[in-house]
Order: C-alpha cells, then structure tokens, then sequence
C-alpha cells in the first residue's frame, strides 16, 4: 500500500472512531503550512478535520536544549516551533477556551498519527468580512480586547502535563531574523551574505533585543493577524472572534501579538486605527490588572514588529524560493514599509544603519526580485 493510501486509511479509521465516518468532506484550500483541513458535514452538523502529516516538519527541541543542541536539530528547535506536534495545538486551545476564549473545541484527538477532530468555526476570516465592507472598528477592538484579557494572567509554565509553554527566547528571535540575510538577502543583492553582513546583523539585533529583559511573560499566539481570526456573528463579545492556528505558541512579551495584528503582512490596517488600537490595549490591560508603561510598551512594539517583519521578509523569500509558492511576494513592499515605519525608533537605529547600508531601498522590491527567486 502506498503512503497516500495508507494516509486516506487512517483518516476513514479516526473519523469512524469519532462518530463522523459517514460525514460528507470538502477539503478546504492549502496555507502555507504542511497541514490540511477537511470541512465535515453530517446531518445538519460540521466540524473540521486537521491532518499534519506526521514527519512532514521537524520536531520542536525539549525544554532544557541548549542553543547549541537545538541548532544541531534544526530551524524548527531553533525557533521552537511546534512541527508536526499536534498534541501542542490541543494543549494550546484548552488554555485558551480555559481563559474564556474562542478556540476551538476538541471533539477528538489522535495525535499520534497527526489527526484532530475540532470544532467548526466558520467561513468568516476577518481577512473576508473586511473584504466585504465589515465594520473593521468593531473586528480590532475585539481581537485587542481578546489579547487584553488574555495578557491579563502571566504566562503558565506548562500547557498541558507533557507541554511546557516555552519561552520565546533570543535564540529564537536570532533565528527568525537570520531568515531575512539567509533568504531575502541573496535575492535582492544577487549574492550571498558575507560573514561579516551576517555576524553585524545578528549581533546588532542580539543588543536591540535585550530591550525585553524584564518583562513579564504573557501567552504569545506568535501569528494573531486577521487571517488566523473569525469573525462569528451570531455571538457575544469575546466569542465572536474565533482563534486559529496558535500551535506554536510560546511565553513572551506583550507587544508582540499586538503588533501581529496591527502590522498585518497580508492587508493594511490604516495607521490611525492601529494607533487607537494600541491605545485601546493599554486601557484594557489597566482595567485588566495588567497595567503596561505605555512608552516602554511602545518601545516593545516598535522593537519586535521589527523583528517581526525581519521574519517575515525572510519567510515570504524562502517559500517563494524553496517551496516555489511566490504569490507571497506581493506582500513583501507592505512588510518593508512596516518594517521601515519600526526602525525610525531612535532604539533601532543601529539596526536602520545597517538595513540603509547593507539593503539599500531601491533593492528591496526591485523589479529583478522575483526573477531572482525563479
């Protein structure tokens, strides 16, 4: 029997299970993950299929590697991301739906061969009702008043009993930003970087980061953005904005899903909301019990939407380049302008030096980008 079918097995066995093998299913389209989603229909009822394809992603490393045994693993161990982990997902939306959030529901789990049953939470991305003309006021004010409230309690150590919520440490944030003089760089500048770009680069982002010591640690989705949320009309407050995809969750500052958001790489949010946004999360996280400084709080901001973008920058080129899905590169002359607008902080500056220098403005959507990248 060959993979594919021994796939297609596996799943009619772990709906079966569940109740759901006679369910009518409508795969829904690929993200830029290795997952699939399969919508599930029965008597009047749907849920969601999830299928990670075990040993599609490398593993996320343990809680006690060192940097050096994590990057002897891997990009994924290196910024701790999930991988292939979905018992991490299920861990992460019972914390969530514990905190009075809307996460989905889990019907059913076998995570060893990488199967979820979840609850369905609908079609309406926020990325699509804005789209159609909803009322974008009222989608951002619930999704910060989400992360108020969730930022309200201090980051838990573990998830679940095998879990532990690790932390998003600098070896992490080193990691992402290294994507961007990896991937982008070559493309833009048609050569690789050298040593010395490189070394500068990380060693002047290693400085800017250890404007985060000290700060308290919150739940970080790490990829809060109006594609990863759902608007359901038909609830109350709270519940009506629906998460997704928060597998690769981690412990870390609160800026950082608030500039997830606000600096969208897939749709421009006006910046006049974005500054009445961060003000609206300041004013929660009071009312909260979790009061922030707000200049140290916008430091943060600027600080890792920058890193943010780096990431991005560096990932949107890596799928264009090795996974050959360049549609991504449309979105890459909004991320600079983000990431541009973050480095004007006078705490970045050394950064801004080295970004004027090293990747000049006209190279970073030249016309020969793409072509690069074929």
């Amino acid at each position: 029997m060959n993979v594919i079918a021994a796939r297609t097995d596996a799943v009619t066995a772990f709906l079966a299970n569940a109740g759901w093998g006679a369910a009518e299913r409508q795969p829904l389209p690929a993200d830029a993950s290795t997952r699939h989603y399969v919508r599930l229909h029965l008597g009047g009822r749907t849920a969601m299929l999830m299928d990670q394809p075990q040993g599609a992603e490398a593993p996320a490393a343990g809680p006690q590697a060192t940097p050096e045994e994590r990057r002897a693993q891997g990009y994924n161990a290196l910024a701790r991301l999930a991988g292939a982990d979905c018992g991490r997902f299920v861990a992460a939306a019972r914390y969530l739906r514990g905190r009075g959030l809307a996460a989905p529901d889990v019907y059913a789990a076998d995570t060893a061969h990488g199967f979820l049953l979840l609850e369905d939470l609908g079609d309406d991305l926020y990325t699509d009702v804005l789209a159609r003309g909803g009322d974008e006021q009222t989608l951002y004010e619930t999704a910060i008043d989400a992360l108020a409230l969730l930022h309200a309690e201090s980051a838990p150590v573990v998830l679940a009993a095998d879990k532990p919520l690790f932390a998003y440490d600098q070896t992490a944030q080193l990691a992402e930003v290294d994507l961007l003089t990896e991937w982008f760089l070559p493309a833009a500048l048609g050569r690789t970087a050298d040593a010395s770009e490189i070394d500068e680069h990380r060693a002047l982002w290693r400085e800017a980061l250890t404007m985060q010591d000290g700060e308290a640690a919150v739940f970080v989705h790490r990829d809060y953005h109006a594609q990863n949320l759902l608007w359901r009309e038909g609830q109350r407050g709270l519940a009506r904005a629906g998460m997704i995809d928060f597998q690769d969750a981690l412990a870390g500052s609160p800026a950082y899903d608030v500039v997830s958001l606000l600096e969208d790489a897939r749709r421009d949010v006006p910046p006049e909301l974005a500054i009445a946004m961060i003000r609206r999360y300041l004013e929660r996280a009071r009312i909260n019990g979790a009061a922030a400084d707000p200049d140290r709080f916008r430091a943060s901001a600027a600080l890792l939407a920058a890193q943010r973008n780096a990431k991005i920058i560096g990932i949107f080129a890596r799928l264009a380049k090795r996974d050959n899905k360049p549609r991504y590169l449309a979105h890459l002359p909004r991320v600079w302008r983000y990431m541009e607008q973050d480095l004007q902080h006078p705490q970045l500056s050394p950064l801004k030096r080295w970004y004027d220098r090293t990747i000049p403005k006209d190279a970073r959507d030249a016309p020969r980008f793409a072509g690069a990248l074929s």
